[in-house]
């Protein structure tokens, strides 16, 4: 694992796989390494792809902020050090992180992949019949994870990943422990409740690509049908599912954007 020094004193680590094209992933924010492992392969066959540990997970120092911004600088600084990215692409509250990176420094990235849509303006969550869209849910997991990690983390992957046995959802919980701290967790589920990015999702245009997929029960497809009207010049598409579960999709999208551009 490389190291990335900030002026703070923080260490950023991050991994650099294959080469071509640059691809930055902004992983969810307890999501370990391997999760993500078949789509970084599968990347890495013709592209740079570019992984950072967010502070409080992995290779990072183990404190923080843990806010928005934060996460966001020590991206800028990771590229500034590394290069642009052609593509930065968003799993989760990572969608956060890659919109305002994009929006704020276009220099730096070129396109915005979303696997998977997650709500990004306030209250757009509501009046939907995900398990995203009630407030009581939301609460609830939030005390839940606030007061037992390993609870809250189970109830998470359970919830959102309903095809999985129980000795991989007890693989999968004792690997997120053991990546994200507890208190980096909650305050980064936090952000991802609370913050709108919509106007930053807007400013990028057609440089937004959205991938949605019907399989998660958090964000259901009524999110995905107000895409038009909220987000009109971005490129929404759909796709069987999601990064994780069939990382060739969204591979295929990434390599149609770098092809394009290059």
């Amino acid at each position: 694992m490389r190291q990335l020094e900030r002026p703070d004193g923080t260490t950023i680590g991050w991994v650099e796989e294959g080469a071509g094209p640059t691809v930055l992933v902004a992983r969810i924010a307890y999501s370990d390494p391997e999760t993500l492992r078949r789509f970084v392969d599968n990347l890495a066959a013709d592209h740079r792809v570019v992984v950072p540990d967010l502070r409080g997970t992995g290779g990072s120092s183990r404190h923080g902020p843990y806010d928005l911004a934060t996460d966001v600088g020590d991206f800028v600084a990771l590229l500034e050090q590394t290069g642009s990215a052609a593509v930065a692409v968003g799993l989760g509250d990572g969608t956060l992180r890659s919109v305002e990176l994009a929006a704020a420094h276009p220099n730096l990235v070129g396109s915005v992949v979303l696997s998977g849509y997650a709500p990004l303006f306030r209250g757009e969550r509501r009046d939907t019949h995900g398990l995203a869209g009630s407030g009581q849910v939301l609460g609830a997991l939030m005390k839940l994870v606030e007061t037992d990690y390993r609870a809250g983390l189970r109830t998470i992957v359970e919830t959102g990943n309903p095809g999985l046995d129980e000795a991989t959802i007890r693989d999968r919980v004792d690997r997120v422990v053991a990546h994200c701290s507890h208190e980096a967790a909650v305050a980064r589920l936090r952000n991802w409740v609370d913050l709108d990015v919509g106007e930053s999702a807007l400013a990028l245009g057609d440089r937004l690509w959205v991938l949605h997929h019907p399989r998660n029960p958090w964000f259901p497809a009524e999110l995905a049908d107000r895409i038009p009207e909220l987000l009109p010049e971005a490129r929404l598409e759909h796709v069987e599912d999601g990064a994780l579960s069939r990382p060739e999709l969204t591979a295929a999208v990434v390599r149609r954007i770098t092809n394009a551009n290059g």
